[in-house]
């Protein structure tokens, strides 16, 4: 049974920083495409990152390049979200998903529909 367990959530003042990880149990990651999501209070839940199997493509939505980015330690079956000046408009539930790609090993998806299973999420909440 996949499982994924997001931890590494808080309260930060803005421009801080946090580091999410998402820890796999029951499965090994190493075919898995990861992407990490939120959801703000009365918003949609929205792509923040993705990562392939391989780990040799990632992708951001345009409000956090160059300010977070995802990485991957299959060995420790890990995937992070190293999050650095963080604004206010981040605050939100951040849940990170997998979906198994054997085959298309350098593919990952940013829309929710994309991915198979999802973690409980970790609350982030920027504010001073």
């Amino acid at each position: 049974q996949v499982q994924l367990v997001e931890s590494g959530g808080g309260l930060v003042q803005p421009g801080g920083s946090l580091r999410l990880s998402c820890a796999a149990s029951g499965f090994t990651l190493d075919y898995y495409a990861i992407g990490w999501f939120r959801q703000a209070p009365g918003k949609e839940r929205e792509g923040v990152s993705c990562i392939s199997s391989s780990g040799g493509r990632t992708n951001y939505a345009d409000s956090v390049k160059g300010r977070f980015t995802i990485s991957r330690d299959n060995a420790k079956n890990m995937v992070y979200l190293q999050m650095n000046s963080l604004k206010p408009e981040d605050t939100a539930v951040y849940y990170c998903a997998a979906i198994l790609l054997k085959i298309f090993q350098n593919a990952c998806g940013m829309t929710s529909s994309f991915y198979g299973s999802w973690g409980q999420g970790t609350q982030v909440t920027v504010s001073s």
